[in-house]
Parts: C-alpha cells; structure tokens; sequence
C-alpha cells in the first residue's frame, strides 16, 4: 500500500473492523475519503462560484439597518421622506463653515452652489433646502447646513454618501470648510473605518494563527488544513452574504462578524479532526478507517458544537433590528459553510493525505498526540483536590462578574469614529456654532390641525433649548413637520427623558423621531428583548447538551457554568469600556457605557464559543465513561484527550480576537477585548478546571439517565 493507505504493519482486520463499526458521520467520511477528488472538485467550484463575488462583499452589503422596525421613530423617518422632501434623520447635512467671512459673502456661496450641483446629480438625492436663517445658519453667521432629502432608503442613502463624500469635502479650501454629516454619514464613516480596522486586524492574525497551529500540530500540512478549511468556508460565505443581499439587505457587519467566527471555528474544527485523525492512524494505519473513526469521534463533537452555536445565534433573530438579525445571519452562514467543509472536504483531504499529514514536520516541535501526558496529569491532580480548584475557579469568575450590575448600555455616539472623519467635523462644526443639542434634532410629525398646538408644547417641555416653527407638507399633504433641539449632546443619558416628556405630554396623533429618537428606541427593544433571548439560548443549549449527551445532570452544568464565562467577560468590558480602566494602554476614550448592541449579541457569540469547547470537553469524557464505567477516568482521559485541542483553540481565538484591540473605532475594539477575555476565562477556568472538577465531584449522577428519557431521545454515542 501507499504511505496514503499504509503507515505500519498492524493486522489488516484492525482497520476492516473499525469500517464496519462505523455510524453514520463514519460512513460518511469514508465516502468523502473514496471520493476525494471529486469531493475537491466540487468544493472548488462552490467557492470559486460564490468566492468571485466575494471582492464586492463590503461595496454591497447594507450600511444602515440600526433601527427597531416598528418603533415610533422608524414611522416618522418614513413619513417625513414621504411628506417632506426627504427631510428625514437618513436627509444628509453638508455643513460649510467658514474661519471669517459670513454664509452670504459670493466665495462661500459659490461653494454652496458647487455642493447643491454634486448633491442634485444623484438620484438618491431629494430636496435641496439650502441654509436659512434663524435656523440652518448659527447665530454668528459663519456656519450653513445645506440639507440634502433622502430619496432612498436608508442603506442606499448611507451608499450616496460613500460616493459623493469625497467631491462634497474636495470643495473646501484653506478658509471654507465642508463636512458631510447627519446620520448616514455618520454610518458611511463608521463603516469605513470599522472595515479598514477589520482588515488591519485581520491582517495581523493570520500570522499569528499560523504560528500557533505549526507549534500545536509540529508539523506545516497539519497546520495548512485549518488555515484551507477557513478559507474555504469563509469564500463561500463571503459569496452567499451577496447573494442574499439581493433578497434582503444585509449589514456589512454580518461580513466583519463572519471573517473572524469562520477563522475561529474553522480551526477549532480542524484542530479536533485532525488530532483525532492522526492518533487513529497511529492505531489503524489505514486512512479510511482513520477517517471513520474521526468522524464516529470528533466528527460528531463537532457535528454537535457546530448545530450548538447555530442555535445559540438564531436567538438572536428574534430582536426587530436588521443590522443585529443580518449580523447573527452572516455568522450563521460562516459557521454552515466551514462545518460542512469540516464534514465533507476535510475527511476527502486526510484520507487522501493519509499519513502525509505529518509532512513537513519540524525538527524542535513535537508531534501532536491526542492523548496528551500533561493533561493527563492536569487531570489526576484535579481529581485528587476537586474542591480547591472549584471553589479557587468560582471565585475568581464571581469577582470578575460583580461589575456587570453596575454596566451602562447605550447606542455609540460621535466618538466611535475617528477625529479627522468628516462627519465628527461636522457634527462638532454644528455643536460649537448651533448649541449642544443641534446635531441631534427630534423631529415631530404632527396632524396640520395641531401643529401650533405641538409646536408650543414641545417649547414648554423640559430639555428643549429651541423648536421651529411648523412646516407643512411639500405634497399637500394633512401632516405638519416641527423640529426641537434638545439641551444636551445626543448621547447624552438625559435625552431619553426629554424624549419620553414629549411623547407623554404632546396631543394625540404627534409622532416623535429624528436620528437620537431612532437610537432610543433601538435601545429600549435591545433591552427589552434580552431576556427573551437569554433565556431561549439557555433553553435551547441544555436541550441541545441533553439531547448529545443523554445526561440531564451534566448538561444543566455544562449550561450554567457557561454563564460565568459571559458574566466575567461582562464585568471586565464595564471595568474598561464604562469606567476606563487601561483606556490609556489601549487608546481609546471611554464613553461611560458600553455599546448598546453589545449585551444581546456579545451574549450569543460568548455563549456559542462556551458551548463548543464544553461539546468538545463532554464528548471526550462521555467517550472514556462509555468505554470505562468510571467517572474518574472519563475525568482524566477527557482532559487528556481534548485539553490539548481546547487549550490551542483557545490561543488561537485569543489571539485572533485581542488583535482587534488594535483597532481605532471603539466597537471593534469592544468586540476584540470582550470575546478574547471570554475565551481566555472559558478556557482557562471552565473548560480545564470548574466543568472537570464537577464531573469529579458529581460522579455517576453526572452521567445518570431516567429510563424514560433514555427512551425519549435518539441514542448517540461517542467511543467507536
């Protein structure tokens, strides 16, 4: 035989038998390992069909979506472009602002003119009012808002500004200023400066990741095939988020949220196959048989942990925000895409590799042996002194959780993008010549019958520095449009109450919305629905964990000890983020809260991550119950088995994540530090102290079963 089918001389029955004991996900890898090439071959057109539209991901995904579908403010939005020329919280506001002279002098008007003609050659573009005074151009008369209507939807608005910033900011000269803002230019430059911090960060763990997986497998072709894997997958994904995008707009977050689950997963996946793999031809010395064994094992794990976190990010659906749904659908994709390649491609590649997986070994790195010596002793030693770990690891996940009842959410303000940007320009160009609460104007959209009614009641209302005077509708319409300033920045904590003063006391009929009011109320579904999603992600992952390992004991702690890990990540983002501690070292200015997003969706992602390495732990140690009998040798020899490939996984994923605190704009950043603190705490005291030392501690009762539910659930076992 060749060295892809024959590595030693052990009995030939030993790989005929293990064949034909192989399950389902067994055969499966067989057929994948006889049918290599075509298998290749088919891989290679699905990514080479959806990886060519890949290069178009982030010019055609979505740039808005922040918002609550249905909420008050998302219905004037849609009123007021309809009503009234476009002037909606999408309208974009070119700010010209001048060092000396007034908005009347010829050279500044001439600009404006110039600004009007870019603005009226797109379509997108509605009604142009230029400033007016007493209420686009500010007291001292050096500063003009040149509103330009959305005559588009909010994301196409978000794509005018992508493609008319740079001629609008091309007219100023050395004593004239121009700045698009307005909330979607607030977007357009958010999302430009949260693509080039991906790429940077991506850019910087590639390397890293390479070098983790050449130490943790010693050899280069083991090392490649996460790396192949994630490629693949990550293509098609990028692929699949564009066709989609057709049906229904899709955040250019799904992507950024894609790239880095589709390189974590992709190689937490192969770390386990291939780990597997190469200790079952040490065994059987046949590929194939190799290859079935992997997948009866680890295959399924995997199998198992991929299904866990798919459900775990679909909870997230459940909130009416289209950037928070699209961004779980982008994940969900990259995590379908990259199992089937674990399950399909990755069994065809080894068995045809066989044991040229250990290729290019290098000559100071030792061969990865899935049952790993120091783990193994990791392991006895916790099952002599449980109680000292657990209560040690206890303890320091609560202390680090405790900070979590004191955290803040809100939605980003200004400072979430760069200082030079446009729109921070414009936006401090408007507060320093127009008052505190000028970039955020609430918009109040009124039956005609009552505008002067709302107009003096919205004055009279507490938090309101000024009010225009009602404007009627462009197309003769019955509505009314009145604009309030509020006294405060739009990110501040006390425009929620203004906004809640008005709804409460204005006449009936009166709808409240502009920009500020359309992230208050993002926020208040956000929250409001955050139970419901925790609650049905704890559901639906003990279901999950009971169902793979038919032991209700176990899965109820391999459930709850998942929160800890959030609840720690939780309390160490309020300790940075809210309260700004190491803000110097990382280099960002705190905005005393943490992102509003970040609770509901953070959530999903730590628990998904929690959730696979426990699959990974419990199915190793169900493996060992199921061939033993004994709690302590499933303790031991799950550690032993999978501590190695939780422990690299986690470096990888650490590293991946924590290259994102290099990151100028805060939210990847957030992102970054969170995910890397929750993986490093799950892994470090979860997965390789707290979840062993239970097993210890609980005994048989962590593997007991009713019969009943025996009966109830589909048999699935983990030894082969």
């Amino acid at each position: 035989m060749t060295a892809s089918t024959r590595t030693d001389s052990h009995p030939p029955d030993t790989a005929a038998l293990s064949l034909q004991r192989s399950g389902p996900l067994g055969r499966l890898g067989t057929r994948m390992a006889a049918r290599a090439w075509w298998v290749v071959a088919a891989w290679v057109l699905v990514v080479g069909a959806l990886g060519s539209l890949a290069p178009t991901v982030f010019t055609s995904l979505a740039g808005a979506g922040w918002q609550a579908n249905g909420s008050e403010s998302v219905q004037v939005r849609e009123l007021a472009q309809q009503h009234f020329g476009g002037n909606a919280s999408s309208a974009i506001q070119v700010v010209v602002q001048s060092d000396d002279a007034p908005i009347s002098d010829p050279a500044v008007q001439q600009i404006l003119g110039q600004a009007a003609d870019v603005l009226a050659q797109d379509n997108r573009i509605g009604q142009l009012v230029p400033p007016k005074p007493g209420m686009t151009i500010s007291p001292d008369g050096r500063t003009g808002i040149l509103l330009a209507g959305a005559n588009a939807n909010t994301d196409d608005m978000v794509r005018a500004v992508d493609d008319l910033k740079a001629d609008l900011t091309g007219l100023s000269t050395s004593s004239v200023h121009v700045y698009p803002t307005g909330a979607s230019a607030l977007w357009s430059d958010f999302n430009e400066a949260n693509h080039d911090a991906m790429i940077q960060a991506e850019m910087v763990s590639w390397p890293v990741t390479l070098a983790i997986m050449v130490l943790a497998f010693g050899s280069l072709v083991a090392a490649g095939l996460p790396l192949l894997l994630t490629l693949a997958g990550l293509g098609a994904s990028a692929g699949a988020l564009v066709l989609l995008n057709e049906i229904t707009p899709i955040s250019v977050w799904a992507m950024n949220f894609a790239m880095m689950f589709a390189l974590a997963l992709g190689i937490d996946y192969a770390l386990f196959l291939v780990v597997r793999f190469r200790d079952a031809l040490r065994k059987l010395a046949d590929a194939r048989a190799a290859v079935a064994e992997t997948m009866d094992t680890a295959g399924k794990a995997v199998l198992l942990s991929g299904i866990t976190v798919l459900v775990s990010l679909s909870a997230v659906l459940l909130v009416p925000a289209p950037a928070v749904r699209t961004m779980a659908v982008g994940i969900m994709l990259a995590v379908v895409f990259v199992l089937a390649a674990t399950l399909t491609l990755l069994p065809a590649v080894l068995g045809k590799l066989g044991g040229r997986v250990n290729s290019l070994a290098l000559p100071w790195a030792k061969r990865t042996e899935a049952h790993s010596p120091r783990f193994s002793r990791w392991g006895q030693l916790l099952s002599r002194k449980p109680w000292p770990f657990a209560l040690g690891a206890l303890l320091v996940l609560i202390a680090l959780s405790l900070p979590v009842f004191g955290l803040k959410v809100a939605m980003p303000s200004i400072q979430v993008v760069p200082n030079d940007a446009p729109v921070r320009q414009g936006y401090e160009a408007v507060q320093d010549s127009f008052g505190d609460g000028a970039p955020g104007m609430l918009q109040i959209i009124t039956p005609a019958a009552d505008a002067q009614a709302t107009a003096a009641q919205a004055e009279d209302t507490d938090g309101i520095a000024l009010v225009t005077p009602p404007q009627p509708a462009s197309d003769g319409s019955d509505y009314a449009l009145v604009q309030a300033m509020p006294t405060v920045d739009p990110s501040s904590p006390q425009l929620g109450d203004t906004l809640d003063r008005l709804r409460d006391t204005l006449p009936d009929g009166a709808l409240v919305g502009g920009a500020p009011a359309e992230n208050l109320d993002l926020q208040t579904a956000l929250n409001d629905y955050l139970p419901l999603v925790v609650g049905v992600i704890l559901a639906l992952g003990f279901v999950l964990l009971l169902v793979a390992l038919q032991a209700p004991v176990i899965a109820l702690l391999g459930t709850v000890v998942s929160l800890l890990s959030t609840g720690a990540a939780f309390g160490v983002a309020k300790l940075i983020f809210q309260d700004g501690h190491l803000a110097g070292l990382l280099g960002f200015t705190p905005q005393g809260f943490l992102d509003g997003w970040g609770p509901v969706f953070f959530f999903a992602m730590i628990f998904a991550i929690a959730m696979d390495y426990t699959v990974f732990l419990l199915a190793s140690a169900k493996e060992h119950y199921e061939l033993t009998g004994s709690p302590r040798r499933a303790l031991i020899d799950g550690l032993a088995h999978s501590g190695r490939v939780i422990f690299a996984a986690a470096a990888v994923m650490v590293a991946v994540f924590f290259t994102f605190a290099l990151a100028d704009p805060l939210p990847p950043k957030e992102m970054g530090i969170i995910l890397g603190v929750a993986v490093l705490l799950d892994a470090a005291l979860i997965r390789l102290v707290l979840l062993p030392v239970l097993l210890r501690i609980t005994g048989h009762s962590a593997w007991w079963s009713p019969r009943w539910l025996r009966k109830a659930l589909p048999t699935i076992t983990f030894s082969h």
